[in-house]
């Protein structure tokens, strides 16, 4: 079943993508949730036109992501957590802390967007992946230690 996607939905694809789903996923979650509709030739042709309109939008918008991404790959966060005798912390960093941290430097950014590869769970140096775009991903180098 081919279907245009309304909104970005993350391990498929983004929005106005045309992608290709398993029939009772679209029919039965995808198009009554409102997160893509049928790709029928008349929507087709429709979602075409809308995409010539938007290409200038889209450009502006890449290039917003991409000078945010150049400020950002300068910026070095430093988090505060709770640590054991032999440096291990108690939990772990997570996106929402970096994304506190960005946001006290100055830069909104939704923790959403910020991926760590592993878990953080010991005091050092680590990078955190922003993806800002589709085709725009920054990798932001943050330290934690210990309070």
């Amino acid at each position: 079943m081919r279907i245009i996607l309304k909104k970005d939905i993350l391990p498929l694809g983004y929005k106005n993508d045309i992608v290709t789903v398993k029939n009772g996923y679209g029919r039965n979650y995808l198009i009554p949730q409102g997160y893509a509709i049928l790709a029928t030739e008349s929507a087709l042709k429709v979602h075409a036109e809308n995409m010539k309109q938007r290409a200038h939008k889209e450009e502006k918008i890449k290039n917003e992501a991409l000078e945010l991404a150049k400020k950002l790959e300068e910026v070095v966060i430093t988090i505060g957590a709770k640590t054991s005798s032999t440096g291990k912390i108690f939990g772990s960093v997570n996106n929402i802390q970096i994304a506190e941290a960005l946001t006290e430097k100055g830069f909104e950014v939704d923790r959403k967007l910020i991926s760590i590869k592993d878990a953080v769970k010991e005091v050092g140096k680590f990078t955190a992946s922003v993806k800002l775009h589709k085709e725009v991903k920054v990798d932001i180098n943050f330290e934690v230690v210990s309070e």
